[in-house]
């Protein structure tokens, strides 16, 4: 069978299977997995260019890792936060530490019992961004500590592989080889730091002009540091390339759209990368390890979370902020399977332990995905009992003690909320947002707010919702609009008179949010095209154009103020 036949089964078969994956609400990488599994099982082929398959694969990671290295740019380092470092640390620690001794506990020896619990202790930076991106809560509290921590993470991984390639073919352990290999790593980490704010971003500025160029130049110079890293006078693999070849480039203007262009490239080679795991599972016998990957799945699942509700407990944070953070640790992450499959190809590992700890990863990513999805619904159901990861001093602060009597209440400070907040008087206005840099730009300016989720019970009872006249929700998530739709019908049947305004994203959101009850819904291309029709229509020789002109530039100046904070 043809080379391009064999990639033209894979790609067929993982696209169809990525349809199923979307229906069931689960990230595309499971389907890849399903894809290898498949093609083992009814024997399509068995890969008969394995060698060109293993180069995709290689390709795969060497891309994902110069993602990864782009994302860690001095902002986003900046940004991580010491909440975030001593969360991503101490999950680290006490899930190693927990993980080492179940595995030992289960007769694996030392040296899997510690690739196993690494693999455990790394959580899934593309599949959380990705789905708290689809939930709009990157730039909540929560969001933002997960993100944090997925970066130490991260960070943490690298080293690991750094410290890997240390090791002999044959994976004898030098004390030598691994010193010399932390030292190297460390010169080279310090001069692509150097070239990354020094000299490469004012290279790639003069090329970004042509989006061509700019995607080739990314390309060889991707290619150029991993065949440099792989060099023997170096002898690092061609990932720890790609991720400095990233890292080089994260302070470039021009990171954004390297990051976009580059992403598809990943998608595809890393599909082979889970297609070849995913085979492997085809044909492996579970008999010996059902109860472990069963053990080790629920504590991914369930002990994760708890080691981070713990932490950030301690921390002084609540338990809804806490269980939140806690859910998005609760998978295992792609360097995890990386890992495995240098241990397996540095003799550390078995065939059997890298298939536990992949079968352990596609449980853990089916369910997190559920779990992180349904994660407000789940906590409403449950908060009693995280009451114990709860202190009495909190450090997290939601309010003043006094609480609130406004009459208007608008739900988010983004775009549409600030240019509403601008324009309404000051002192009948109450603003909640669960952004941390909302809140400090709401404290600056005297506005008065709620720092937390309007879905949070806590916070909809301390805005004191019932006395509000007007209750203007700027958030898209469709979901939460209807949950605050359906709390305010139980006031209004109360004899309660509140007009609530919400936002839609599409016409079938706008049509189910006025059957329920909304009084206005903002439809954002649909609202600004009526108010200026209308404008229009009262005003045909548009003597009122001078007026909205200046209008708009007060606020796009008011914007720029706050944007620049």
């Amino acid at each position: 069978m043809s080379t391009i036949l064999e990639l033209a089964i894979v790609i067929l078969i993982a696209a169809v299977l990525g349809i199923i994956a979307k229906l069931l609400k689960q990230p595309v990488v499971i389907a890849y997995f399903f894809t290898g599994i498949i093609i083992a099982s009814f024997s399509f082929f068995h890969f008969e260019n394995r060698e060109i398959f293993q180069t995709f694969s290689d390709l795969g990671i060497m891309f994902l890792l110069f993602l990864v290295g782009l994302e860690m740019n001095f902002p986003s380092i900046k940004s991580i936060g010491k909440t975030a470092i001593i969360v991503g640390l101490g999950q680290l620690i006490f899930t190693f530490a927990a993980g080492f001794g179940i595995s030992y506990l289960l007769n694996f020896n030392s040296l899997q019992s510690a690739y196993i619990a690494i693999a455990l202790t790394l959580s899934s930076t593309i599949i959380v961004v990705k789905l708290l991106s689809e939930k709009r809560d990157l730039n909540s509290l929560y969001g933002r500590i997960s993100i944090g921590f997925l970066l130490v993470q991260d960070f943490v991984a690298i080293l690991i592989l750094v410290f890997l390639s240390g090791f002999q073919n044959h994976g004898d352990l030098v004390f030598k080889n691994i010193i010399f290999a932390l030292i190297k790593g460390a010169v080279l980490f310090y001069a692509f730091l150097y070239l990354g704010r020094k000299i490469v971003p004012l290279v790639f500025d003069k090329i970004a002009k042509s989006q061509e160029l700019l995607f080739l130049s990314t390309l060889a110079w991707a290619f150029l540091l991993a065949a440099i890293a792989s060099l023997p006078q170096i002898g690092f693999p061609i990932e720890i390339g790609g991720f400095l070849a990233g890292l080089a480039l994260a302070n470039s203007y021009e990171h954004f759209q390297i990051s976009g262009r580059i992403k598809p490239l990943r998608d595809f080679f890393i599909l082979i990368f889970f297609v070849i795991l995913g085979s492997s599972l085809a044909f492996s016998d579970f008999s010996q390890i059902t109860f472990p990957i069963l053990i080790f799945s629920l504590f991914v699942l369930i002990g994760n979370p708890l080691i981070v509700l713990a932490i950030m407990g301690i921390m002084g944070y609540r338990k809804r902020t806490s269980f939140l953070t806690g859910v998005t640790t609760a998978q295992i992450s792609e360097f995890s399977l990386i890992l495995a499959a240098v241990g397996l190809k540095l003799g550390h590992l078995t065939t059997q332990v890298v298939t536990l700890i992949t079968a352990v990863g596609i449980i853990t990513i089916i369910g997190s995905t559920y779990l992180i999805i349904y994660a407000d619904g789940i906590f409403r159901k449950t908060s009693k009992i995280f009451s114990f990861f709860e202190r009495k001093n909190l450090k997290e602060k939601y309010f003043d003690d006094g609480g609130f009597r406004k009459p208007i209440i608008l739900i988010g400070f983004h775009r549409i909320g600030r240019s509403i907040a601008f324009n309404l008087p000051k002192e009948n206005l109450l603003i909640v947002d669960f952004d941390p840099e909302a809140i400090d730009i709401l404290k600056k300016y005297g506005y008065e707010y709620l720092f937390g989720d309007i879905s949070d019970p806590e916070i909809f009872e301390r805005s004191n919702i019932k006395d509000a006249e007007l209750i203007i929700s700027t958030d898209p998530d469709f979901t939460d609009n209807l949950n605050l739709l359906k709390e305010i019908n139980l006031l209004k049947e109360t004899g309660k008179k509140i007009k609530i305004v919400l936002r839609a994203e599409d016409e079938n959101e706008v049509e189910a949010l006025y059957k329920k009850g909304a009084d206005y819904v903002i439809f954002p291309h649909l609202t600004s095209g009526q108010y200026l029709g209308k404008s229009i229509a009262f005003d045909t020789q548009m003597q009122m154009t001078e007026h909205l002109r200046n209008s708009d530039l007060e606020t796009m100046r008011k914007l720029k103020k706050f944007n620049s904070y």
